[in-house]
């Protein structure tokens, strides 16, 4: 690594900057119009900055194939000097010279990308809302594997057993939710109608090893692609008692309406009342809140 020019460019990222970087090293790839909603007030605004990152090395940037004509937003990863500068600013150790071609190479191939850019999507679309609503935050976004690391969720003062305990789950994400006060720890799964439900329930019923282990009754999020989908789990639901909260949320019902998952989206199962805010299921949430950055 060349010092000067890593020097220069540090010195001249914003802010804003460093959590875009942050967002790519955790979580592979984002569009120009998810970057633009999360941290910018236009894409043309976000566009010449994303021009200049790449310009000076720090993200690269590509367009899928698309079989059925026209073309993709460009998709941003970070190269080289993006991930030398993330590892200096949390203190890693460095990267290899070739990370950056050979992670790019995985993302670019990679069979799922669209579940990917989807899961990437719901919490891109929470730090949307809280970039304009002032009462409200996105405070934790992590990816599926940093969920499976011993002690996950363990807190400085937690036994032993929750501090090596390594979760089974495989969650697409985990999150951490502030409004007005209210705190929701949640999971994310975010699903596209390719698995069957029984699947959907399957992964349901992997989060009751964590509650044991930690206490934390932690609501599970279902993305859902289609309001006929999101019936049927419920109906599959009922079938149960369940170890955790589940609430969901169809995609098609709040593209149609506007909405942004902070807002009444949420069918919360075995609740009475209407479709609820995300904050509102802080009503649901046991065991000790995690500690907040």
């Amino acid at each position: 690594m060349a010092v000067e020019p890593f020097m220069r460019v540090q010195s001249r990222l914003t802010d804003r900057d460093h959590i875009l970087l942050g967002w790519l090293a955790d979580h592979g790839v984002l569009t120009s119009f998810q970057i633009a909603h999360a941290l910018y007030p236009s894409l043309d605004f976000a566009q010449r900055r994303l021009r200049k990152l790449c310009d000076t090395g720090l993200i690269s940037r590509f367009r899928p194939f698309r079989a059925d004509g026209g073309t993709y937003p460009y998709h941003y990863v970070l190269d080289q000097l993006g991930v030398e500068i993330v590892a200096s600013h949390r203190g890693d150790e460095l990267p290899r010279k070739d990370q950056a071609k050979k992670r790019r190479w995985h993302l670019t191939t990679r069979a799922n990308l669209p579940h990917l850019l989807g899961t990437n999507q719901f919490f891109i679309d929470l730090a949307g809302y809280a970039r304009t609503h002032p009462e409200a935050a996105l405070v934790r976004w992590w990816p599926a594997a940093r969920c499976q690391q011993p002690g996950a969720f363990a807190e400085k003062n937690d036994d032993i057993q929750i501090k090596v305990y390594k979760p089974r789950i495989r969650p697409d994400g985990h999150g951490i939710w502030i409004e007005n006060n209210a705190v929701v720890p949640f999971f994310a799964e975010y699903d596209t109608g390719s698995e069957d439900l029984d699947r959907l329930l399957v992964k349901i019923a992997g989060y009751e090893d964590l509650a044991r282990v930690t206490g934390q009754r932690w609501p599970v999020l279902f993305s859902l692609h289609s309001p006929v989908r999101e019936r049927h789990l419920h109906q599959r639901l009922a079938e149960y008692e369940w170890p955790v909260p589940v609430a969901t949320a169809a995609r098609e019902g709040a593209t149609h309406t506007g909405l942004s998952l902070a807002e009444a989206v949420w069918w919360l199962h075995r609740h009475d009342g209407g479709l609820l805010r995300l904050a509102d299921l802080a009503a649901v949430v046991t065991g000790a809140l995690p500690k907040l950055p």
